[in-house]
This record gives C-alpha cells, structure tokens and sequence, in this order.
C-alpha cells in the first residue's frame, strides 16, 4: 500500500509576504515564532527573507537593457573594429579583445561566464 500526498501548495499574496518578513525583522523577533503565529514553514519565511535582502542589493536596472547613444567618428570606428571589455575582480584586471566579426560567439561567451 502507497499512500499518495495530495496536498495543494499553498500561495502567499506579495502583501502577506511583505508583513511577515517586516515581523521578522522587528528588533527580538524569531523567524521561527513568526512563521508559526501564521501557519507557514519556517524555511519559506527564511526564503522570502533572502529574496526580499536580495531585491534590496540588486539595482533597480538589474537585468534591463539600456541602449547608449554612439558618439564614434566614423573614421574611430573605422579604426576601432573589435569588442573591447575590461572585468575586474578584486586585485584581478583583465582585458578581454574580441573580433567584432564574431560578436555573436563574444555573446554566448559571455552569458557563459555570468552564469
């Protein structure tokens, strides 16, 4: 005999999270307690916790594309015929140089690399 859960899961309103997560956040409150007094796992109210920490840190542009004006001469991009990209990390600096004929090989490389 196999007993099957069929036990929906159950959804929080963006208004519902906001308060707990504001409760846990009150000078002695217990994640623990709060997620109690509201029926709810603990370890959902921990998640909303880090996803709202999250929203917090995460600029409001995160994510979107931003179209810049090109102010280039046409004799600078003439002379200027590969994508150049300096990263930092740390201590660490490096210049990455990419043929702009292979712009579309430089994207994939990059999606790679912020993964």
């Amino acid at each position: 005999m196999t007993s099957e859960k069929t036990q929906a899961r159950r959804r929080y309103s963006a208004a519902t999270k906001t308060q707990v997560v504001a409760e846990c956040d009150e000078p002695g409150a217990s994640v623990a307690k709060v997620a109690m007094a509201h029926g709810i796992n603990a370890n959902v109210v921990h998640r909303w916790r880090q996803l709202a920490r999250e929203d917090q840190v995460r600029p409001a542009n995160a994510g979107e594309f931003i179209a810049l004006p090109l102010m280039a001469s046409p004799e600078a991009a003439a002379a200027s015929a590969d994508i150049r990209v300096e990263l930092r990390r740390g201590p660490v600096t490096m210049m990455i140089t990419w043929p702009a004929s292979a712009a579309t090989d430089f994207a994939a490389w990059t999606r790679e690399l912020l993964r």
